[in-house]
């Protein structure tokens, strides 16, 4: 798969399965724009990719998601592939006397902000007929943690609205489509407190394995490319059987 000349913006990108995806896109001659809030970890993956643009932004506030499509604009003229990979996990419950703050929080960044980076994207993308991979979660499909209902809501939201802009946009050629992996070695758990081994996890896979963000990376990748140039409004799971179960 070559993305020769094509100019793919991720969000998320300064760590885990941005990182790896940003350095795969790189990798096959794409134009990458890195964006993240992480200014050093951003610099880190930058220096994996062949002159990417690197935006220190946050997604989450207005006027950056305007300042993100800016830059791009400015400095590529267009966007071919978007891809929405920026994103948090927060542990809940109910019962929480802080519930509301953290369901915010989730539906803000994950979805809302997700939203809005997509809205202001899609006419660059009608333009060059491109295409959209959400980064969504089996948490949006199951409850594979109590403690994680708020994220699933926030994740079954990306779903729905990947269908539903796959049905508007597809007049335009556009493509859009999910990716929804299990259990990825990346720092969100920790991003959130949680301190749990991935090791652990590996035992209750199916396949006996926790996904690596490269694993990820390559199949959005594929959708991006033209090898899936029939395929729109699909959620693809990557989670080493355990929705089987």
């Amino acid at each position: 798969m070559s993305f020769t000349d094509k100019v793919v913006l991720i969000t998320g990108a300064s760590s885990g399965i941005g990182a790896a995806t940003a350095i795969l896109f790189s990798q096959e001659r794409a134009n990458v724009v890195l964006v993240g809030r992480n200014e050093i970890r951003l610099a880190d993956v930058a220096k994996q990719c062949e002159d990417p643009l690197v935006i220190k932004a946050d997604i989450t506030e207005e006027e950056d998601a305007k300042r993100i499509i800016q830059e791009t604009i400015e400095h590529h003229g267009k966007i071919d592939v978007l891809v929405n990979n920026a994103g948090i996990v927060r542990y809940e419950s109910i019962l929480d006397e802080n519930v509301l703050e953290t369901f915010d929080a989730l539906i803000n960044t994950n979805l809302r902000s997700l939203f809005n980076v997509t809205r202001l994207a899609a006419p660059h993308l009608i333009e060059t007929k491109g295409n959209i991979i959400n980064i969504s979660s089996i948490a949006g499909k199951i409850i594979p943690d109590l403690r994680l209902v708020a994220y699933g809501i926030s994740k079954a939201g990306v779903d729905n609205f990947t269908k539903g802009l796959a049905l508007e946009l597809s007049k335009y050629g556009v493509r859009v489509n999910a990716v929804s992996p299990g259990p990825v070695k990346t720092e969100i758990l920790q991003n959130a407190g949680d301190e749990t081994p991935w090791e652990c996890f590996s035992p209750s896979m199916p396949l006996g394995k926790v996904c690596e963000p490269e694993d990820i990376g390559n199949l959005v990748l594929f959708l991006a490319s033209d090898k899936a140039s029939s395929i729109t409004g699909v959620d693809y799971v990557c989670d080493n059987g355990v929705m089987l179960k």
